[in-house]
């Protein structure tokens, strides 16, 4: 089948992807398929449409309104606790280091540094700016009086899915709205 479209347009049109409870699968990174993926997911009959675009695609013999949001047939249970990495630890410090409070040049800090036996855990990395980071070196925090503004812990999924709500991504469409931050307070 070949399909034609108008290039420039569609790039733009991600399809926001639901669980089959209407919740995203994600929030932070949000949960979003290429135009390409939604349209194969719908012809493999893994999603439903709920919301289109108004832009088509073609084929000789189809055609077909890009889903804007789709959700899952099948349920997708949520981890039960996030990943250890790079990103989930940014988002549980706010994207902000942890002992000056710059969103610049982060990378992480172990608060008992490894060369001293600390470990790679949760409970033991921060977010931290490159200056305060080489600052802090290979000593305690506290005995530099670098002491950071919160205690490092494991956050929970739902932690990071409400950190993620306060960093909303560059595009959102109108479509996706009813199914974004739905346990937000409603206006009066």
């Amino acid at each position: 089948m070949t399909i034609q479209f108008q290039p420039s347009s569609l790039e733009a049109s991600p399809a926001l992807v639901l669980n089959a409870d209407f919740r995203p699968l994600s929030y932070f990174p949000l949960s979003l398929w290429s135009w390409q993926d939604a349209v194969k997911a719908v012809f493999l009959e893994r999603v439903n449409i709920v919301s289109e675009y108004e832009r088509e695609i073609n084929s000789p013999s189809f055609s077909m309104r890009l889903p804007s949001v789709v959700s899952l047939k099948e349920y997708i249970k949520p981890a039960d606790t996030p990943a250890f990495t790079r990103f989930n630890v940014f988002l549980r410090d706010g994207f902000a280091c942890q002992y000056c409070g710059s969103p610049e040049d982060l990378t992480f800090d172990h608060l008992i540094p490894r060369s001293k036996g600390g470990l790679t855990t949760w409970e033991n990395v921060i977010t931290a700016c490159s200056p305060c980071n080489l600052r802090k070196s290979d000593k305690l925090a506290e005995d530099i009086g670098m002491l950071p503004r919160h205690r490092p812990f494991a956050p929970t999924v739902f932690h990071l899915q409400k950190m993620g709500r306060r960093f909303p991504p560059n595009h959102l469409h109108e479509s996706w709205l009813d199914y974004l931050y739905w346990d937000a307070e409603l206006e009066a």
